[in-house]
C-alpha cells in the first residue's frame, strides 16, 4: 500500500514542478525555479520508491498520464492556454491508454 502513496506523492510533486516550470521563465525567476527543481527531485525520489512495489509500466503510465492531464488543465485555467478538439481527443486517448495498461496488468496475473 505504501508504494501507491509514494506514487501519489511523485505525481503531485511532478505536477507542482511542471506548473512552476513555466513561471520560472527559463529559470530566470528564483522562487519558481527553486520549486521546480525541488519538485522534480521529490517526484523522482518517490517514483523510485514506487517502482519497488508497482510494475514500472503501470507506475510510469499513471505518473505521466495523470501528469499530462493535470498540467493541461492547469495550463488552461492558470496560463490561459487554449484547449482545442485535437488536444481534448488526445487527452481522451491518454486516459484510455492508462486504463488499458492498468487493466492488462490486472488480467495478466
Amino acid at each position: 500500500m505504501m508504494h501507491w502513496l509514494y506514487l501519489f506523492i511523485a505525481i503531485i510533486s511532478e505536477i507542482i514542478a511542471t506548473s512552476t516550470l513555466k513561471a520560472s521563465e527559463g529559470f530566470t525567476k528564483l522562487i519558481p525555479s527553486v520549486i521546480t527543481v525541488i519538485g522534480y527531485g521529490i517526484s523522482f525520489y518517490f517514483l523510485s520508491l514506487a517502482v519497488k512495489g508497482i510494475p514500472i509500466g503501470i507506475t510510469y503510465a499513471l505518473w505521466s498520464g495523470i501528469g499530462i492531464i493535470c498540467i493541461t488543465t492547469i495550463g488552461y485555467f492558470f496560463y490561459k492556454e487554449p484547449l482545442n478538439w485535437p488536444t481534448i481527443i488526445g487527452i481522451a486517448f491518454i486516459i484510455t491508454g492508462v486504463v488499458i495498461v492498468n487493466l492488462s496488468n490486472h488480467t495478466s496475473h
